[in-house]
C-alpha cells in the first residue's frame, strides 16, 4: 500500500489491496480516486494524513456505515463540519493486527535460538503483537492442519513452503514497544478507535481483536512513548539488561517502516542493520514489498499486496497483511 504520493495513486493502490477482502473498502477507495471534489477535501490535510485506511476510519467514527455504497462517503467527507478532519488529524492507523503474530511467529522463534527474549516492537500500537507465547496456532499446511500452544485463544493460518513451525514460542521475559502515540488497553476511547479501524466485512478480525484485549488487559505491556528513530537504540539496550546475559532482544514491527518517508525508511534500516551486526537485538521486519528494499531484494518478489517477511535485514518469505498466510522462500 503506498502511504505517501499522489491522492489518485494512493487509492488506486488501496483498491487493489483490498479487492479481496473488502467489496466496501475496494468500492470506496476506486470511487475516491476518480473524485476530483474529494481530491480537494483531502488535499487540506497532510500527506501521511491522506491514506485510505485512515479516512475511513475516521469517517465510520463520526457515523458513516459500512458496508455502504461510496455515496455515503462522499456525502460525509463534502459536508464535514470539521469534526471528520479533526479525528483524522489527532488519530492515526493504528491497526495492531493480532493476526500477523502467526505469520511472525516462526522467524520470532528462529530468532530466539531457544532462548528467553525480550520482545521490542516498534510501531507497537496497543502492544497487542508482544504476546505470540499467550496464543494457541492452528496452522494449515498441504500436509493438514498442526496446531501448538494452549487451546484457546488460537490464530489461524494458512503456510506453504519450508515454514520452521516452532514446536512452542520462545519464552518472554519482558515485552514492551515504541510509538508515537500508543494506544492504552485500559481505555474505552482507545479500544473502540482500535475496533474501527478493523474493515467493514471482517467479523472474525472483530472478535479476534476483542480476544487481544483481554490478553493484553491481564499483563500490560511497557509501552514507551516516542521517535522510534531516535528512542530505540537506548530502548533496545533496556530490553537486553531485562532480559539478562543467557537472553535475547528481538525487535520486530509489521506495517509500521511504511509510515516513514523515504530518507527515514533508510536511516531505520540502517539503525536496525548496525544493531544486528553489534549484536545488540536480532530484527524482524514485516512490511509492504516496496517499503524496506534493501531487506525485499535479498528474496523473491512476493505476490501483490503482500509483506515480505525479513530475519536480520534478509527476506524469508512473504505474508497476508492480516496474518491469514504465510509462504517461506524455498
Amino acid at each position: 500500500m503506498r502511504v505517501h504520493g499522489p491522492v489518485k495513486d494512493k487509492y488506486r493502490d488501496f483498491a487493489s489491496y483490498a479487492a479481496e477482502d473488502s467489496p466496501c473498502f475496494e468500492e470506496w477507495a476506486n470511487g475516491v480516486a476518480e473524485d476530483p471534489a474529494v481530491h480537494r477535501w483531502l488535499a487540506t490535510l497532510p500527506d501521511a494524513k491522506q491514506q485510505p485506511n485512515l479516512v475511513f476510519a475516521a469517517a465510520r467514527w463520526h457515523g458513516v456505515t459500512a458496508p455502504a455504497p461510496y455515496a455515503a462517503l462522499r456525502n460525509a467527507l463534502l459536508a464535514d463540519d470539521g469534526s471528520i478532519r479533526a479525528t483524522i488529524l489527532a488519530r492515526a492507523t493504528q491497526t495492531n493486527e493480532a493476526g500477523r503474530m502467526a505469520t511472525l511467529a516462526p522467524a520470532l522463534t528462529l530468532a530466539a535460538e531457544g532462548r528467553p527474549v525480550a520482545l521490542l516492537e516498534a510501531g507497537a500500537s496497543a502492544g497487542l503483537c508482544l504476546y505470540p507465547d499467550r496464543w494457541g496456532y492452528r496452522w494449515l499446511t498441504a500436509d493438514g492442519e498442526r496446531r501448538t500452544g494452549p487451546a484457546e485463544p488460537v490464530l489461524t493460518c494458512a503456510v506453504s513452503g519450508p515454514v520452521p513451525l516452532p514446536d512452542a514460542p520462545p519464552t518472554v521475559r519482558w515485552r514492551g514497544g515504541i510509538d508515537l502515540n500508543p494506544l492504552d488497553v485500559t481505555s474505552d476511547d482507545d479500544v473502540a478507535w482500535l475496533l474501527t479501524l478493523v474493515w467493514p466485512e471482517h467479523d472474525d478480525r472483530r472478535a479476534q481483536l476483542a480476544t487481544a484485549i483481554e490478553v493484553a488487559r491481564a499483563d500490560p505491556p511497557d509501552l514507551r512513548r516516542g521517535d522510534l528513530l531516535a528512542a530505540l537504540p537506548d530502548l533496545v539496550d533496556e530490553a537486553g539488561a531485562a532480559v539478562g546475559p543467557d537472553g535475547v532482544v528481538v525487535v520486530f514491527h509489521s506495517a509500521v517502516i511504511a509510515y516513514l518517508e523515504d530518507p527515514d525508511r533508510r536511516r531505520f534500516t540502517a539503525m536496525m542493520s548496525d544493531l544486528v551486526a553489534a549484536g545488540r537485538c536480532r530484527w524482524v521486519s514485516n512490511e509492504g514489498r516496496h517499503v524496506l528494499p534493501e531487506v525485499s531484494g535479498t528474496g523473491p518478489e512476493p505476490p501483490f499486496g503482500q509483506f515480505v517477511l525479513g530475519l536480520d535485514g534478509r527476506s524469508v518469505g512473504h505474508t497476508h497483511g492480516h496474518g491469514r498466510t504465510l509462504h517461506w522462500w524455498d
